[in-house]
């Protein structure tokens, strides 16, 4: 399954709309940048991985458009930024934007070349990142069954194939040694019940759905033996923003004394931002707390308050994989820790 990819037959980015899952596999064929910037405005693509690719397929269809449509230079750059803005919290946007935007002067082709790079090295991180990860955390751990608790959607769905987090219950489960996994609602939205325990089913994993509200408490209960999340930026210190309501799985480990784990490939790792305190955290819109499936659940008047959000500190995270190894932010005051595991 691809949650994105480039339709060369009807020149387009094809993506599976994540807002009709898990009721209707439907997809969208984007050849606007309108038509873009409202896919992930409205969460139609999503995850920081996907984003990336999202970000540099996107620049060829504003080729593309300014080609049809006439653009003069200064539009194409205009219109190239207001994709690469679309989303201010996940790095992987702005940065799949930049990697092929140095590739404009040589034409499209030379664009979708190197977005199809992109899209080719984020699975093979994906894979290598879960292969590390799974070995730190069966290392750290010790168990032959590793139960675990993961939070919104860190899948095939939200990279470009494989997944970051879900990618080490994956390779955990394919060895053999994943026991039940804990998949929280992720409100409000509910990219885990809807997303996560939809890939989860599709691959035969077994699993159960629980409030966001309870998981603090299947940890300290000693329900689970890991926490493992993914991250859409990670700081040069390892403070790791991920959706709203990860950091109490953090504070949660800490005090049960499991493992804390973020997956990302190296390119989530945003060494120009020091600290979490400089990330910026987006807010939506109020009335996706306010209502569920589109139904209002608040009485009128009440206002949303709808971090999409939330940072967990670098000393509550055991450990951080991406593709070029593993580094442990709770152990060491380093303030540029992740430098070795950043890509180049």
């Amino acid at each position: 399954m691809r949650a994105i990819e480039w339709d060369e037959a009807v020149r387009c980015v094809r993506l599976l709309d994540q807002t009709q899952l898990p009721e209707r596999e439907e997809y969208l064929d984007i050849t606007t940048v309108d038509a873009l910037v409202d896919a992930i405005r409205r969460l139609a693509v999503r995850g920081a991985p996907a984003l990336g690719a999202a970000g540099a397929l996107g620049v060829v269809v504003a080729m593309d458009e300014a080609r049809r449509d006439g653009w003069d230079a200064a539009r194409l750059e205009r219109e190239v930024d207001r994709i690469r803005d679309a989303r201010p919290t996940a790095v992987n946007l702005a940065w799949g934007v930049d990697r092929v935007r140095a590739f404009m002067g040589s034409g499209p082709e030379a664009v979708l070349a190197e977005a199809r790079r992109l899209a080719a090295e984020d699975e093979a991180a994906n894979r290598e990142l879960s292969r590390l990860g799974a070995d730190w955390i069966l290392a750290r751990t010790g168990r032959e069954k590793v139960r675990v608790v993961t939070h919104c959607n860190t899948g095939a769905l939200a990279t470009t194939a494989w997944g970051t987090a879900y990618g080490i219950i994956h390779e955990l489960h394919d060895r053999g040694v994943l026991g039940l996994v804990h998949a929280d609602e992720t409100r409000p939205l509910l990219q885990g019940a809807r997303l996560t325990s939809w890939e989860l089913t599709q691959d035969g994993i077994d699993h159960v759905v629980q409030a966001d509200g309870a998981a603090s408490s299947t940890i300290l209960r000693g329900l689970v033996d890991v926490a493992i999340i993914g991250a859409d930026r990670i700081t040069a210190n390892g403070d790791t923003a991920n959706k709203v309501g990860s950091v109490a799985l953090a504070l949660a480990c800490r005090r049960a004394g499991i493992p804390f784990v973020v997956a990302a490939p190296s390119s989530t790792v945003d060494l120009a931002t020091a600290t979490g305190d400089d990330i910026v955290i987006e807010e939506r819109d109020g009335d996706e707390v306010l209502s569920v499936g589109g139904v209002r659940n608040a009485p009128a008047g009440a206002r949303g308050f709808n971090p999409a959000f939330d940072v967990t500190p670098h000393d509550l995270v055991s450990a951080v994989a991406t593709e070029l190894g593993v580094v442990e932010p709770a152990r060491e005051d380093d303030p540029r820790i992740m430098e070795r595991v950043a890509a180049p």
